[in-house]
């Protein structure tokens, strides 16, 4: 389970501080498929880098499963079993996709047991298990082998960053696949930060975050028809928000 307790996060700005999280309370229960979403500039990104420990609060804990990681690497974090996926895959000149799915699982699988993972994801295997984590991959494909090494890590926490940012409609509509897999087979705890409907339509909770705050949390099917409706989420959550300040 992880918490968050009073978490602040604030960067220096021309006119003195900005305050981009502001004392925020959140909990991700154990075997949940959580989806934050809000309105641009809300603070969704910082706080999945708060998690990660990519960045570090201001004030407040971060506790996860019972111990208080709000000082803790993100190396720490990973080995105690938080994975993050960025925005924006990093691409490894050099390196193939075996290499990197044997580290993401941590020991030397053999090539069958590292392609369980790819077509995990919906790729061809042996197409892709020697090729270079380089720029001859597209965006989705770059996405699905990043969520493959976190298959492989079989972490506690996923958190994936606005997976769908850079992607065609055909790789996202395979990535909504995928996440629904995972949602039914995974162990651990799914946190994505999203916007688009058909990622929040697969959530067991939805969090709202607008200003660097919670406005609304609960179960999708209570949260998802107060946020959406003709306009897409993103213009929705701008006038939930507006509606409810």
């Amino acid at each position: 389970m992880l918490t968050l307790e009073n978490v602040s996060f604030e960067v220096q700005a021309e006119k003195g501080q900005k305050g981009i999280i502001r004392d925020l309370n959140l909990t991700i229960e154990d075997h949940k498929f959580v989806v934050i979403t809000g309105p641009n500039g809300g603070g969704k990104s910082t706080l999945a880098k708060l998690i990660a420990g990519i960045e570090k609060p201001n004030s407040g804990r971060i506790i996860f499963d019972g111990t208080d990681i709000t000082e803790m690497s993100i190396t720490d974090r990973a080995n105690m079993g938080i994975s993050f996926a960025f925005q924006q895959p990093v691409r490894f000149k050099g390196v193939q996709v075996l290499d990197l799915i044997r580290l993401a699982a941590k020991e030397n699988l053999s090539a069958v047991d590292a392609c369980k993972y790819l077509s995990e994801v919906g790729l061809c295997a042996k197409d892709y298990i020697n090729r270079e984590v380089n720029a001859s991959l597209s965006g989705g494909e770059l996405k699905r082998i990043e969520i493959a090494t976190v298959l492989a890590r079989a972490s506690k926490l996923s958190v994936f960053d606005e997976p769908e940012a850079g992607i065609d409609l055909w790789s996202f509509q395979n990535l909504i696949q995928v996440f629904d897999r995972m949602r039914q087979q995974t162990d651990g705890s799914i946190l994505i930060i999203s916007h688009q409907e058909r990622i929040l339509n697969i959530a067991d909770e939805i969090v709202v975050i607008a200003d660097g705050s919670i406005t609304k949390q609960g179960p999708k099917d209570e949260i998802l028809p107060e946020i959406l409706g003709t306009a897409s989420a993103v213009d929705a959550c701008e006038k939930f928000y507006k509606e409810a300040r």
